[in-house]
């Protein structure tokens, strides 16, 4: 099993579990509040971490406390920790999440530290990295760092697979170098123009995607699993049916569940059920890295 290179965001999250998400200019009283480590790229070197995985991560933080603590959460999941910049003048990155009473969420980030992450502190930290390792990456970094991990790992035969989150516009001469693309249905509908609601968009939307020359296409549909498309034929593979309380870091969760279990090579389908079960097992509880499974609870 080769190494999970997991390169990406540290955030702190702030998150206020409420009845219904406020509109614009409303405020709700809330109810509970809870301070938990999360960021994309955290959340994803933790599930990935704690389902198995060797898991190097890649971020940046802010000479902080929230810095500090992220690092010591790390470690405590056996996280390789070395890769890990620290920016003397920006802060650590910090998100603010409500959670309605039926587990959706709206985020806003201030991404600190994390949007001054740079190709050359990237390259650096991929020089012993391999062909049989994976590199799993998210875009809550700056895009230009991204697109040159990307490519670094395309000329050391590295697979990447790319969380493409949250929503931007991709250059096309990305696509070619990607082992797996993950985006969820609002993602796909961005890179695509084709809104996705079910099976067959999603299928519609992967084909697309496929035809910019990326490897896999994996869909995630929330509760209703996720669609894998190779370039040829396509399934939508079922999660198990929960009682969601917290959706946040779910996607986060079946990244970093799906990298685990390519790097132990496990057949994609094989792969995609691990990564839906530990998702779904993630949703019923509350937080991000709070909530992610280890490998004996699936």
């Amino acid at each position: 099993m080769g190494k999970i290179i997991v390169i990406g965001s540290s955030n702190t999250d702030m998150v206020v579990k409420t009845g219904r998400l406020p509109a614009p200019g409303e405020t709700v009283i809330g109810g509970e509040f809870l301070m938990n480590p999360g960021g994309k790229g955290a959340n994803q070197a933790v599930a990935a971490a704690r389902l198995g995985g060797d898991v190097r991560f890649v971020a940046k933080v802010g000479n902080d406390l929230f810095g500090k603590q992220a690092v010591q959460g790390f470690r405590r999941d056996g996280i390789d920790t070395s890769p890990i910049f620290t920016d003397p003048q920006a802060a650590s990155g910090v998100a603010l999440i409500s959670v309605d009473e039926k587990g959706e969420n709206c985020i806003v980030v201030a991404p600190g530290a994390n949007a001054r992450l740079t190709a050359e502190e990237v390259s650096q930290a991929l020089e012993n990295a391999g062909a049989g390792d994976t590199v799993l990456i998210q875009l809550e970094i700056p895009l230009g760092t991204v697109e040159a991990a990307v490519r670094l790992c395309a000329k050391k035969g590295i697979g990447v697979i790319l969380n493409p989150a949250p929503a931007q516009p991709l250059p096309d001469d990305l696509f070619p170098r990607l082992a797996i693309l993950v985006p969820n249905e609002t993602e796909a509908g961005l890179l695509t123009g084709i809104p996705v609601t079910d099976a067959a968009t999603a299928e519609a939307a992967a084909r697309q995607l496929a035809a910019k020359g990326v490897g896999h296409v994996v869909i995630t549909l929330g509760a209703k699993g996720a669609y894998s498309f190779d370039g040829q034929q396509g399934q939508l593979i079922e999660a198990p049916h929960v009682h969601a309380v917290d959706t946040t870091a779910a996607g986060d969760c079946f990244s970093g569940a799906l990298a685990v279990a390519v790097s132990e090579g496990q057949d994609l389908p094989a792969a995609i059920d691990f990564a839906c079960r530990a998702a779904a097992l993630s949703v019923t509880r509350m937080g991000a890295q709070a909530s992610l499974p280890y490998r004996k609870e699936l």
